[in-house]
């Protein structure tokens, strides 16, 4: 099952600093005083925006063929790069290999066979991957101050860079004067790191070898900036000519395996993506969208586009080939296939996601909302698949973030009556992920006086109760993440909707209470989330004001009575029994 774009979380991961792929290290929220409570109320806000998952993979991941990492001694290693190296080059690796075991020796990482003949991509990644691996496992081990280490992989890392400079412009075409330059300054480079690491092996005094580190730090850091400078170079080349070749292509089986070639790209993370946008990606994809010889490629055309779009320089360019109008032509079109239209409704998911602030400025969008909307409320009303339903609800879910107009078109729509409706049917709302698109839209509708009238008609009190107990089957982070967003945004939901006395008598009613005081007092019915929390405890106090009857003594006073902050810290200082 495929998750909806849109999420910000698309980011591609590598050494840390060194050139086109960036370490992000994730930072979790401080728990430790009052400040927590407002992190909470803060991460509601956030929480209301997000949806789960992207479309790029964190790591570089080759199309067509996977890297194989093996655990092998220092002899096999050498037998294995081989296969990869010239044979000065293989000489110089057995120089360098360390006899001993260390105890991470054996964890070294190889890439198992070579990149086909020809083709300068595969070539590229695998190169660049175990490039950047290298320069992120020097930086670990010379923070260690293991010289030894530093030196023997300094030295295999010159190999692997004169091995990519080599076999690069052994296949590709003409190589211009600025690549020349940089592949001469990262040799150079790469030379002054093996030779400066070496000496280091020969220095015993402390205050020298601290000296020297700053050294090697910093060319190290030079030598990364060339590496990533020289392969967003001959990447940038290699996407020039698959653009070219789908612009001027006429013929169906070259257009399609061009647009693969490209699709495996944009999946190697937003740097690459940036490239495509720039180099004209993104008219050249809307060209064959526009064309009827093509109508067999358009899903997979749009596909790539969702996922170039997960960079500003994507949706910017969409906007400059009216890709909006494109778009609406396709959803609006009933002679066009299910997969058709799902596709453009993820590409359209993905250019309103909230998360990119360059979409609050898509004038075009505005223009064409109206059928947009109507067409992806169809879309979810006819979906023969989950995965359907999910890309066309990401799509509504994000509009009304977009502009408030769209729920009034919802409404207007019986959006409610729809997706209420969906919610009985597991064919289509079968995952946490869809009932958080689902919920997404509920809690931003129900901002509107007559939502809540819709609502108690479609029995959807009961539903949004059912939302407050999401748990996960996997139990799968990303999985246990959506859960969370699904309980915070069905409390959220609730203390909007109980604005009603008709729709909180039905909460308390239906017990939603009893539900919302377990979800606030048991951690682990929330999976500890402060957010869920924050959100719990208000829609509490909204149903305590209007039905104060349906609450303990105890109840009242610790979760309702005090300030919310003092409640909060109540509950999350709460420690479960197990008796």
């Amino acid at each position: 099952m495929r998750r909806p774009p849109g999420n910000g979380e698309s980011a591609s991961k590598g050494p840390g600093g060194w050139g086109l792929w960036g370490v992000q290290e994730s930072r979790r929220l401080c728990r430790a005083d009052h400040d927590r409570c407002q992190q909470a109320l803060l991460q509601i806000g956030i929480n209301m925006m997000a949806l789960p998952g992207g479309r790029h993979l964190d790591s570089i991941t080759l199309p067509g063929q996977r890297l194989h990492l093996m655990q092998v001694d220092s002899v096999q290693r050498w037998m294995e790069d081989l296969k990869l190296m010239t044979e000065c080059e293989c000489m110089c690796i057995l120089q360098a290999k360390p006899i001993s075991l260390e105890e991470d020796a054996q964890s070294d990482l190889i890439l198992a066979g070579g990149p086909g003949p020809g083709d300068p991509l595969q070539l590229l990644l695998k190169r660049g991957w175990v490039i950047s691996t290298e320069l992120r496992r020097i930086g670990q081990k010379l923070a260690q101050d293991r010289w030894a280490r530093v030196h023997s992989m300094s030295v295999r890392l010159t190999c692997h860079a004169r091995s990519m400079v080599s076999e690069y412009s052994a296949v590709s075409r003409s190589s211009s004067q600025e690549m020349g330059q940089i592949e001469k300054l990262l040799m150079e480079k790469c030379s002054e790191l093996s030779a400066v690491t070496e000496r280091c092996l020969q220095v015993e005094n402390e205050h020298v070898l601290k000296s020297m580190k700053a050294c090697v730090s910093e060319t190290l850091s030079m030598l990364g900036q060339h590496f990533g400078q020289l392969l967003e170079l001959a990447l940038t080349r290699e996407v020039q000519a698959l653009v070219r070749k789908i612009d001027a292509s006429d013929n169906i089986y070259t257009t399609e395996s061009t647009t693969g070639n490209l699709f495996s790209l944009t999946q190697e993370g937003a740097p690459l993506c940036r490239i495509i946008a720039k180099e004209g990606g993104v008219m050249a994809l809307f060209k064959v969208c526009r064309q009827d010889s093509f109508r067999c490629l358009y899903p997979q055309a749009l596909r790539t586009l969702a996922s170039i779009c997960c960079v500003e320089e994507g949706v910017h360019q969409l906007e400059k080939v009216d890709g909006v109008l494109c778009l609406a032509n396709i959803l609006t079109d009933d002679s066009h296939s299910e997969a058709t239209r799902a596709e453009a409704a993820a590409v359209v998911a993905q250019v309103t996601s909230p998360h990119l602030p360059v979409t609050q400025h898509l004038s075009s969008f505005l223009e064409s909302m109206e059928e947009i909307v109507t067409a992806l409320i169809k879309l979810c009303q006819e979906a023969s698949s989950g995965e359907v339903f999910l890309l066309a609800s990401a799509a509504l879910a994000n509009i009304t973030f977009f502009d408030t107009m769209a729920c009034e078109m919802l409404l207007q729509l019986n959006a409610i009556r729809v997706l209420l409706e969906a919610c009985s049917d597991k064919q289509r709302v079968d995952t946490p992920y869809t009932r958080d698109q689902i919920v997404t839209i509920l809690a931003n509708m129900s901002v509107l006086e007559q939502c809540a009238t819709d609502i108690i008609q479609e029995n959807g009190v009961q539903l949004i109760m059912g939302m407050l107990s999401e748990k996960p089957r996997s139990g799968t982070p990303a999985e246990v993440a959506a859960c969370e967003r699904v309980q915070q945004k069905a409390a959220v939901t609730l203390a909007r909707l109980s604005r009603d006395p008709d729709v909180a008598r039905e909460a308390v009613r239906l017990s939603c209470m009893s539900r919302l005081i377990k979800l606030c007092r048991s951690p682990s019915e929330r999976n500890s989330s402060d957010a869920v929390l924050v959100a719990c405890l208000a829609a509490l106090r909204r149903l305590a004001g209007v039905c104060p009857e349906g609450l303990q003594d105890s109840d009242f006073q610790q979760l309702v009575q005090p300030r919310l902050v003092d409640s909060f810290l109540l509950c999350s200082n709460m420690e479960e029994s197990f008796v």
